[in-house]
């Protein structure tokens, strides 16, 4: 069974078809379009997530388009500048700081009046 859970990594998608899609391109979901999460109304919300994919290689495979994006519009473009850079910077704060804020929270100024 667990083996199962593996036999499609590194192979492409089972709905990408070369002679319908054109070139691979790693930062598109070939399978059936659904309506976007921003023109979905707040009750169609419940039913628009159960309509999701939730497995372990669907997400993967969402984390994977979306670094390809980022990839495609930030670090490969010939003048990419320090954009990617301070990403990777802010993103490294932000994650240092989740990572330590049990210890930071009790480091507060606090207004002491004697």
């Amino acid at each position: 069974m667990v083996f199962g859970l593996f036999k499609n990594i590194g192979r492409l998608p089972l709905e990408y078809n070369e002679r319908v899609h054109g070139p691979y391109d790693p930062s598109v979901f070939y399978g059936k379009k659904d309506k976007a999460l921003a023109e979905v109304k707040v009750g169609e919300v419940g039913s628009w997530l159960a309509r999701r994919n939730k497995s372990p290689s669907a997400i993967a495979g969402a984390f994977s388009r979306a670094f390809w994006r980022w990839q495609f519009k930030y670090v490969q473009p010939k003048k990419s500048g320090l954009v990617p850079y301070v990403h990777l910077v802010v993103g490294l704060m932000t994650l240092f700081y989740i990572i330590n804020y049990e210890h930071i929270k009790y480091h507060k100024n606090y207004k002491h009046h004697w």
